[in-house]
């Protein structure tokens, strides 16, 4: 009896064990799922912002990569001697960077806002300057009779145009209007830096990018394909001094453009001093 009686009470106790524990329990484990799906949740949101920030990444390297391939590499920056307070235009680099635009750019580039009398004292004398604007036949007129006529260059002339008009220009360059070289470093972004970098900038094309025939590959220009060929060649110009004008040499101390950006930057300040009078 006594045995049937503590079994019984055994069994009661468990069942009331159960029974009351039964709530708390499931809570427990109710919490714990919670806790389970808490964290899961964070680890999907935090996978989510890791993925939208790789395509972030991705897009932003896209667009950047789109954006040089559009608009070109941007410029390094460039020391130059003219840029500091108190320094001045260099006139033997001058004289050098227009003898390189008479003797490669000037058959297909104006620089129109350029008289010979701007070059008296500052890269040549004014009789070797007279000498040099007599070599160029120049319309003039009417003459008396109402007709025009041809005579020699004067030092008031501005340098001579290569085409008669645009249309000429375009078709001697395969639709590509070459530029007037005048205000080329205000007129571009980054100005020298930008024109130094393209003239010095010329390479094969990359992997996967192909350049139409006629056309030449180099970063610096926007979209890459320029008509205008690579300049920078042995023998392309023989200084008067005897500076050295190979290639090699010109890349490792890059002369041979910065004399022609001096001369260019040195066009801009002319212009600046006519606009001031």
């Amino acid at each position: 009896m006594f045995g049937g009686r503590a079994i019984h009470r055994l069994l009661r106790d468990r069942l009331h064990s159960q029974t009351t524990a039964s709530p708390v329990l499931s809570f427990l484990v109710s919490k714990k799922e919670q806790e389970s799906i808490g964290i899961g949740m964070k680890s999907l949101r935090a996978l989510a912002l890791f993925g939208a920030g790789v395509s972030g990444l991705l897009s932003f390297a896209t667009i950047a990569s789109s954006d040089e391939a559009e608009h070109g590499l941007e410029a390094p920056s460039y020391p130059w001697p003219h840029e500091g307070i108190l320094s001045s235009y260099d006139h033997a680099s001058i004289r050098r960077g227009h003898q390189v635009y008479q003797e490669v750019c000037a058959s297909c580039h104006s620089m129109s806002l350029i008289s010979y009398r701007d070059l008296v004292g500052v890269a040549y004398t004014e009789e070797e300057t007279k000498a040099m604007a007599a070599e160029i036949e120049v319309v003039d007129g009417p003459n008396d009779e109402g007709e025009m006529f041809t005579r020699p260059g004067k030092l008031s002339d501005r340098f001579p145009q290569p085409y008669a008009n645009e249309q000429a220009a375009r078709f001697a360059n395969g639709g590509a209007y070459p530029p007037d070289l005048s205000l080329i470093t205000k007129a571009r972004h980054n100005g020298q830096n930008y024109v130094f970098a393209l003239l010095t900038g010329y390479r094969d094309p990359p992997a996967g990018v192909s350049i139409r025939e006629g056309l030449h590959y180099n970063a610096y220009f926007p979209g890459g394909a320029i008509a205008m060929p690579k300049m920078l060649n042995d023998g392309a110009v023989e200084y008067e001094d005897g500076t050295p004008a190979t290639e090699a040499q010109v890349r490792h101390s890059s002369l041979w453009p910065k004399f022609k950006i001096l001369h260019l930057c040195w066009s801009l300040y002319v212009d600046a001093i006519h606009t001031k009078h």
